[in-house]
């Protein structure tokens, strides 16, 4: 396990709201700092540690570092810098929200993280901080940085509700998802010629044993070791496949079928198996639980939305570390 500053320090459905505010303000940012972020100071020592983290990164896999000036560097540099303004940005509003994290929270997930990656063993956890060119307490701030995102998350998100009708609305709306068509039991026997298939229809009729046939003949590699035997569904197989098996009595052999794979000997195994549709008390659940995740992502979207907005005119980048504006899409428009 491999403890990455950026992996640890938001959880997965923060990362996927990464704020891009462009800065402005006119407060100056002090020499020894790459941003200023409502007040804040965004120290140039954190952003060369998350450098100096990275180039450990590049060098355990065997990647060379970009050189300064490349567009590689820069976009890393950006990442970089943006990483740690996003950081101070949640905790002041984090104070807003009246999330407080106690050093107690960080050592509990701390130890979490030790127990399930290196089974409570500190040397080993100690040996990986020191491969990715880490220390234990850019650790720790990372993890608090963590659970303010989540804690974050669960107070943006605890009056999100998905009702009944929600439920039903969807399951509605997507019922082909739980339908399962008529399906089917058979064998088959593949070969590329009709005078091959002929023959082997011929012994059939004559008492050949079809499973002992298949695994010698049939060039079917999905179901030639099983005796030819698969399950298939309506609609499943190709149209003159389909159509004879779905049509024969059970244990009736057919002539060759002729299909763009060569030609086939089918044999349905069992009856037809009818249609259903697995009933909205069985999926209920899970589409509730589908829902309201997707709910709240949204409402965690708008709330980064807003903050962005928020700190429009509160940030301060030092010369050389303002990121690029957001792309833009134009669009030529007649008058």
């Amino acid at each position: 396990m491999k403890i990455s500053r950026l992996a640890l320090s938001l959880c997965a459905l923060v990362s996927l709201l990464a704020l891009a505010g462009c800065g402005g303000g006119s407060g100056d940012v002090p020499a020894d700092a790459v941003a200023v972020v409502d007040g804040q100071q965004i120290e140039k020592t954190d952003y060369d540690a998350l450098i100096a983290q990275a180039k450990t990164s590049y060098k355990n896999q065997k990647r060379e570092f970009p050189k300064a000036g490349s567009q590689e560097f820069q976009t890393l540099k950006n990442q970089a810098v943006q990483f740690l303004v996003q950081r101070a940005q949640f905790e002041q509003k984090a104070d807003d929200l009246d999330v407080e994290i106690t050093d107690k929270q960080v050592q509990a997930r701390l130890e979490q993280i030790q127990k399930q990656y290196f089974g409570g063993d500190k040397k080993k956890y100690e040996k990986q901080l020191k491969e990715q060119g880490l220390t234990d307490k850019q650790v720790r701030n990372d993890l608090r940085a963590q659970i303010v995102s989540e804690k974050i998350f669960e107070q943006v998100t605890r009056d999100v509700k998905v009702t009944d009708k929600d439920v039903d609305d969807y399951y509605k709306k997507n019922k082909s998802q739980y339908s399962q068509p008529e399906s089917r039991e058979v064998r088959h026997i593949l070969v590329k010629t009709k005078a091959k298939a002929d023959d082997i229809y011929r012994q059939l009729q004559a008492g050949g044993d079809f499973a002992a046939l298949a695994k010698q003949f049939s060039e079917d590699t999905g179901s030639k070791a099983n005796g030819g035997k698969l399950t298939i569904s309506k609609g499943q197989t190709v149209a003159p496949f389909d159509r004879t098996a779905f049509l024969l009595k059970k244990n009736e052999i057919s002539r060759p079928v002729k299909t763009e794979f060569g030609y086939h000997i089918i044999q349905p195994l069992g009856d037809v198996k009818a249609a259903k549709t697995t009933p909205l008390k069985d999926v209920k659940e899970s589409i509730r639980q589908q829902l309201l995740q997707t709910k709240k992502n949204e409402a965690m979207t708008k709330w980064v939305a807003d903050l962005k907005q928020d700190y429009e005119d509160k940030i301060d980048y030092a010369v050389g570390f303002t990121p690029p504006p957001a792309a833009t899409t134009t669009t030529n428009e007649t008058e």
